[in-house]
């Protein structure tokens, strides 16, 4: 007798235009999604035109790839797939869903897409939202060129409110809001281990920037800020301030803070493993997240919420506000100096309210948990595979 098509196994290919090497937003996706996946009992394969790595099974590399800047971020881009390679894989794999990260290259996932069976359901992701007018204005552009070619896509899903209205203005397409999923019990039980509700005497109170060193991120405000809140409290102010990550801006912000007299207190401790993140976010009282656009969800900011010692203050931006939901307070505006460094000395002065801080934004996390998420991608692409294949009138 033949499976239930409700909840026989898929078989679903994750596309990625850019290379899975980095811990960039999208590639967490990719990478929890097809890893949630498999453990439920799925076939997932890996479609990137280049990665070195070597720890996911069923990966395929289609071709090549090339470095440009994008949308603020340094991400690589596909030369043209061989066709050939392409209905290889694909005949190979024979898949149920192909699911493509959006925007999408011509030349790698557009091909893909233009050659897959007629069998297959298409399944869109939209992951950003433009970091500026000239970002803006070239999605748009590319949205006109895809038009005829989205029309073979059977759902169309996007991770906030924001990467929604950014897919209907620039591409055309009505999406529905499923947001990133993110292993929040991962993050949660770091927590568990630190159980601090104050912080231990005449210890300096710990903030925490975790990301990549670039302007959007706003690790130059941060450090504005915190001079700010140094400058009020004298010269003793008890604080520590670690800035993780790595970065083209880490010269600069080592000179921005011996310059405003913070360097004493100011760690660049470089890049953090994704096994040491949690660790990291557990040990702050304060996680510090100010990036100022370009943002159109936050993994970064619900990993902090799960794992965070004590409160999470973040920029005001769509993608972070979507996340943030009620928590409106812990939002700041990260070019407004005066005002975030008041937002910064209000919590650090306050151990009680950085430590009630952590069961709301704790239960907020859960929402995002891929336990919660991963089934409603699944129904997305059981209701694609049923438009897809549903007998011809």
């Amino acid at each position: 007798m033949p499976e239930d098509s409700t909840t026989a196994p898929l078989r679903v290919g994750l596309v990625l235009d850019d290379s899975l090497d980095r811990p960039d937003g999208v590639q967490q996706h990719v990478l929890t999604l097809g890893g949630w996946l498999s453990a439920q009992g799925h076939h997932v394969c890996y479609l990137a035109p280049s990665t070195v790595r070597d720890d996911l099974p069923h990966l395929t590399v289609l071709g090549s790839s090339i470095q440009v800047r994008y949308n603020g971020n340094r991400l690589s881009t596909p030369r043209p797939a061989r066709a050939r390679r392409l209905r290889q894989i694909l005949q190979e794999e024979q898949l149920d869903v192909l699911n493509v990260a959006m925007p999408y290259s011509p030349f790698m996932a557009g091909r893909l897409v233009a050659r897959a069976s007629s069998t297959t359901a298409v399944v869109g992701t939209f992951h950003i939202l433009p970091a500026s007018h000239w970002v803006e204005k070239a999605a748009h552009g590319l949205g006109l060129l895809q038009r005829s070619r989205l029309r073979r896509f059977d759902r169309v899903l996007a991770v906030s409110d924001p990467a929604k209205a950014f897919a209907r203005n620039a591409f055309g397409l009505d999406c529905t809001v499923v947001s990133n999923p993110v292993d929040v019990g991962l993050f949660a039980r770091a927590t568990i281990e630190d159980q601090r509700t104050t912080p231990e005497a005449d210890a300096p109170v710990h903030l925490v920037f975790l990301g990549r060193l670039v302007e959007r991120k706003g690790p130059a405000e941060l450090i504005a800020a915190v001079a700010s809140v140094r400058s009020r409290a004298g010269a003793a102010a008890p604080l520590r301030v670690t800035l993780a990550g790595r970065g083209p801006l880490l010269e600069e912000l080592t000179r921005q803070a011996a310059d405003l007299g913070i360097a004493d207190i100011v760690t660049f401790p470089g890049y953090v493993a994704e096994d040491e993140k949690a660790a990291l976010l557990a040990s702050a009282d304060l996680v510090v997240l100010p990036s100022t656009g370009g943002e159109s969800f936050g993994i970064s900011v619900v990993e902090a919420l799960a794992a965070s010692g004590g409160a999470v203050i973040v920029g005001d931006n769509p993608g972070y506000r979507a996340v943030m939901g009620e928590l409106s307070d812990q939002l700041v505006d990260p070019a407004d100096t005066p005002r975030f460094a008041e937002v910064l000395a209000r919590y650090i002065d306050d151990a009680a309210l950085w430590s009630a801080a952590r069961a709301r934004q704790r239960a907020l996390a859960w929402q995002y948990d891929i336990g919660t998420v991963g089934p409603l991608i699944v129904e997305a692409y059981r209701d694609a595979l049923s438009r897809r294949r549903a007998p011809q009138a």
